[in-house]
């Protein structure tokens, strides 16, 4: 009997138990596809594709001779004796490192794959990826401009096509358009055209205009991967960061961040919320404490799924490719995940009232805002043992607050801590 599943162009769950396993016991790509009756690279595929980087390399350099360096670890891509690591089983075949004999004592980049995360993210990609049509209002808008004169000339759809090869779609998919109403937005319907299609369209079938979501920067990423490596990297300092506004098209925009080792909050003045703007609000945060002490105390980032937190490289990169910090994404409607954060939000709220014009309110620039958060950083917290976040910073960290009280911040004396929206008027 032919197994048909052989010819599935998607794997099943029991699939990638099967795959999971033949990693753990050390199977080679090969090995685990010919378990399954596949092709190499379709496992070759899905293992790259679905591996999860479970922990991230602490060395100055991922150097193969680090444990034999000869020039007191100093280390410099231009060192002489530099070569880049590379392991088989993580690099090549079978391509993760579950049931490594040596994963608990190696220090470099590692990987692993888990069959129900990798089903988990695949039934999401699927889902996402066969909801409504794969274009936004804008794109629809501009096919519909150069489609509509054409049709009220009498032209078929296959002759315009033929002129607008820069439309990028297929006869059938334009049809399928025209027919589901998706250029009614420019006056275009099915009666436009010189034949006019009939079929009868499944029952309630919305016609839904958008774009489709790129996830692809959740990979490794998500708030189950921020457990997993905390869990590894348990002293490295968390920041969680969020963004307060009132008016969502004219702002002010404040981009917030929360240092959780000493309960300090720290924010960045926007006019506007752009992922561009959250990136260069994160490269002012570097700037402000200098590359070593950014590395030092911001090396997890916490936030939520916001599109202008989405450019996740970017965030973690600097500009010259070097890592800065790793990023992790807490769960749709979730913000308790970060909840330390939401909590200071509250004391926020105090001076900057929602549903106010802030900028009448007297919000205009980074300096007003930094009036704010000098008020809140010196208010004294029962959780701080009646420390406020600055005294708690200024204790356990003097050089770290010394970069905050060089960008504006201020001590207030506790009996003079302004928690009112008056604390704003000049």
């Amino acid at each position: 009997m032919t197994n048909h599943n052989n010819y599935s162009k998607h794997l099943t769950s029991e699939e990638r138990k099967i795959i999971q396993t033949g990693i753990e016991n050390g199977s080679s790509k090969a090995s685990i596809a010919e378990t399954l009756g596949k092709d190499p690279s379709t496992i070759g595929k899905e293992i790259k594709a679905h591996r999860i980087l479970s922990h991230k390399c602490t060395l100055p350099l991922d150097c193969s001779v680090y444990k034999y360096c000869t020039h007191g670890r100093n280390c410099s891509t231009n060192c002489v004796d530099f070569v880049p690591f590379s392991c088989k089983r993580r690099d090549r075949s079978p391509g993760a490192c579950n049931g490594c004999k040596t994963y608990i004592q190696c220090r470099h980049d590692k990987y692993r794959y888990n069959a129900f995360d990798a089903q988990s993210t695949y039934k999401d990609t699927l889902i996402d990826s066969r909801q409504g049509v794969n274009l936004t209002l804008e794109e629809v808008k501009k096919m519909g401009e150069v489609i509509k004169p054409l049709l009220d000339q009498g032209l078929s759809p296959y002759v315009i096509l033929q002129l607008h090869p820069e439309l990028n779609i297929t006869e059938r998919t334009l049809y399928t358009y025209i027919n589901d109403n998706i250029f009614s937005v420019v006056g275009i319907s099915n009666i436009d055209l010189r034949r006019k299609v009939s079929r009868r369209l499944p029952k309630q079938r919305k016609n839904t205009v958008k774009k489709r979501q790129d996830r692809s920067y959740l990979k490794g990423r998500e708030y189950k991967d921020f457990v997993s490596f905390v869990a590894e990297n348990r002293t490295s300092p968390v920041v969680q960061m969020d963004t307060v506004y009132n008016d969502g098209s004219n702002g002010p925009f404040i981009q917030t961040f929360k240092f959780i080792d000493y309960g300090f909050m720290f924010a960045i003045y926007h006019d506007t919320k752009t992922s561009e703007d959250m990136v260069n609000g994160l490269d002012l945060l570097d700037c402000i404490l200098g590359e070593e002490a950014f590395n030092q105390n911001v090396q997890i980032l916490l936030t939520d799924r916001g599109p202008e937190f989405q450019k996740a490289e970017l965030l973690e990169n600097r500009e010259n490719k070097t890592r800065r910090t790793r990023v992790f994404y807490c769960d749709p409607m979730q913000s308790g995940q970060k909840g330390s954060l939401e909590n200071i939000h509250v004391e926020l709220r105090y001076i900057l009232p929602k549903e106010v014009d802030l900028r009448k309110l007297g919000l205009n620039s980074q300096e007003d805002l930094n009036l704010v958060l000098s008020h809140i950083n010196s208010y004294p917290r029962e959780a701080l043992h009646h420390k406020s976040p600055i005294e708690m910073m200024e204790f356990l960290n003097s050089n770290l607050m010394q970069r905050f009280y060089d960008f504006g911040i201020k001590k207030i004396e506790k009996d003079k801590v302004v928690l009112k929206p008056y604390l704003l008027k000049k």
